[in-house]
């Protein structure tokens, strides 16, 4: 994750993509963002303590948006690659609504508005 510079008044945030091809109800949308975020957080306390504290400080700040297919995600997946953004794929168990295995949604970060936007910034809120 390349966190080296940032503006004093640049905050950081999580950033979770959501497939909505995928016609998950409202409350699977709410678990797949919640294992993100989760995901997202624990892998930057372990690889980015400084910038996760200070994400966490600033109060965790995430925000939702969507995409139209699985393609889309991957696409967001090998930008984040490229750029050495934190990510994390959400693979759902399948105990409910959809196929075991299927993506749901990618968390991307914590990360600064500026990097992220690069990636994100042209997507809708979801």
């Amino acid at each position: 994750m390349n966190l080296t510079t940032r503006a004093p008044d640049e905050e950081y945030k999580i950033v979770i993509v959501v497939r909505t091809d995928l016609k998950m109800s409202s409350g699977k949308i709410a678990v797949q963002v919640a294992h993100a975020a989760v995901n997202c957080a624990i892998m930057a306390e372990k690889k980015h303590f400084k910038e996760f504290n200070a994400w966490y400080s600033e109060g965790q700040k995430k925000i939702v948006l969507r995409v139209d297919s699985l393609e889309e995600l991957y696409k967001i997946k090998a930008e984040a690659d490229a750029r050495t953004i934190d990510n994390c794929l959400i693979a759902d168990a399948g105990r409910t609504e959809i196929i075991p295995g299927s993506i749901t949604c990618i968390g991307l970060g914590p990360s600064t508005d500026s990097i992220l936007n690069i990636i994100t910034g042209d997507l809708s809120l979801l």
